[in-house]
């Protein structure tokens, strides 16, 4: 159905090539690739293979005499596709040689793409003599140039560059890579494909569930023995019996009137324990905000199954339904980096975990709790049957814009800008004739009024590159009586937004 859109089937063969080499085949990626013409020079795709590589492979690059163009826009889609999935492929094979079992190439992968997987653990690689000496020639020499200049309003020109090159030197030195057990590699896989920046980014460390199966059907993490399993009876119809414990000690424990307590009395005994528990717990804000923290991490990163003493999650709501542009934004590159870095922290089991917590100062504690949270935040718009859940939807929209309206939401500052692809291509010329009308005046729109359709979006989508227009579902709503005063969030303590629980 996707391949449908095109009649050109020299170009449908050329696309299904591609994508037959590819482990993402979702239609709106067909889509794109069959109805592209002209690639931007900024793109990350461009970025990725290098101008020069593609003028020296014959490609044709449309300029722009009278306006900056950025580079211009590449005009062989086909033969720039070509280039990134060599130089994909030739990434890939060099990971492969590593020793994992599969590893998988695309421009992008769809949005949680590894949900279903199972992660595995890697150790990050110490560093070497060297590395650790030139580290803390790098901490030393930053120290030195800081205490120089502390009374000064700005570094000076020179001394700001030299300042960014040492900050940059040193994340590549912290920023360590990671080392994977050979026999786990053997059962994981890779995904390989393009950052948001042009760069290689390379995700490894993924066991299908098929290969998680399989490896429980082997046997492998089952007891080695039931010899000193201790089994646990339900209690006497009257309730009376409790757990009756079975094993070498259970009859001497019987002799010595020893009986175990019943369920019914377990349960009492533990409701007053419940309730005396939460009244403490209530009393402690920093023991509060360590469980919780230390529920959610293990729900987030670690699918910890069995019930936790708190009962409070966060439920990943999931972005299936998104457009082609979305992997690979702003928004989705920082939520990567951020969840990437927290994860690199983390201890490896639950105690640590919780003494890892505990001595987090506050503001390491909220931005762990706010990344946690974020995975919950739901706006999105659904189809509605019925006027209940039709309200339920209404009343989720109205909390997201209050969210928004607090955060102070800007999507084209977050990236988002209007294209053929994911706007301009799918709505009336009426409305494509609005946002130009709205972002560039009534001049522009009248010059491109007498276009047919698919010219008329390309056009649009050039004049309004770089506005900062928004279709209305996009913008934060502010209120007509709002003065600028008004617009700051209703609690503001030390600096930070306080968020009032409803």
């Amino acid at each position: 159905m996707a391949f449908s859109i095109s009649d050109d089937h020299t170009r449908q063969e050329q696309v299904w090539e591609i994508i037959a080499q590819s482990h993402n085949r979702e239609p709106y990626l067909i889509r794109r690739m069959l109805t592209e013409k002209t690639v931007r020079a900024s793109d990350r795709r461009v970025r990725f293979v290098g101008l020069d590589a593609y003028l020296a492979a014959g490609g044709p690059v449309m300029r722009d005499l009278f306006e900056a163009d950025d580079g211009g826009w590449l005009q062989d889609p086909t033969l720039l596709d070509r280039l990134v999935m060599e130089k994909l492929s030739s990434a890939a094979e060099d990971i492969r040689a590593e020793g994992w079992k599969w590893v998988e190439t695309a421009l992008s992968f769809p949005w949680g793409h590894t949900r279903d997987f199972v992660e595995i653990e890697g150790m990050p690689v110490a560093l070497s003599e060297e590395e650790a000496a030139r580290l803390a020639a790098l901490h030393s020499e930053q120290e030195t140039i800081e205490a120089e200049y502390a009374q000064a309003d700005e570094f000076p020109e020179e001394v700001d560059a030299r300042l960014g090159e040492i900050e940059r030197a040193i994340e590549a030195l912290e920023e360590r890579p990671v080392a994977f057990d050979p026999t786990d590699m053997m059962r994981a896989g890779v995904f390989v494909s393009l950052d948001t920046d042009g760069t290689l980014l390379v995700e490894r460390g993924f066991v299908r569930p098929e290969d998680v199966l399989a490896e429980s059907e082997d046997g492998h993490g089952a007891p080695e023995s039931d010899d000193d399993a201790v089994v646990y009876h339900s209690a006497d119809d009257d309730g009376e019996g409790g757990l009756r414990e079975s094993g070498p000690d259970a009859e001497a424990e019987e002799e010595d009137g020893m009986k175990p307590l019943s369920d019914r009395l377990l349960t009492e005994l533990t409701a007053w324990r419940t309730l005396a528990l939460r009244d403490v717990f209530a009393g402690n804000p920093h023991i509060a905000l360590t469980e919780l923290l230390h529920t959610l991490v293990r729900d987030l990163y670690w699918q910890v199954s069995g019930a936790d003493c708190l009962e409070a999650y966060v439920r990943e709501v999931p972005l299936q339904v998104h457009s082609p542009d979305m992997p690979g934004s702003l928004p989705a590159h920082a939520l990567r980096q951020r969840n990437e870095g927290w994860k690199h922290d983390l201890p490896e089991d639950e105690d640590a975990l919780w003494q890892w917590l505990g001595g987090l100062d506050d503001t390491s504690r909220l931005a762990l709790l706010a990344h946690c949270l974020s995975f919950g935040v739901n706006a999105l718009h659904e189809s509605s049957h019925g006027p209940s859940l039709a309200r339920s939807i209404r009343e989720r929209l109205a909390r997201a814009d209050r969210l928004a309206i607090a955060l102070r939401l800007d999507l084209a500052e977050a990236g988002w800008q209007p294209t053929v692809e994911n706007y301009l291509g799918r709505v009336t010329k009426a409305r494509i004739l609005e946002a130009v009308r709205e972002a560039r005046g009534d001049e522009a729109a009248n010059r491109i009024v007498h276009l047919k359709k698919p010219d008329m979006a390309r056009e649009a989508e050039r004049l309004l590159d770089g506005s900062g227009w928004l279709p209305e579902s996009l913008r934060t709503k502010v209120l007509p009586a709002q003065t600028e005063a008004d617009k700051a969030p209703d609690y503001i303590e030390d600096g930070h937004v306080a968020v009032a629980a409803e």
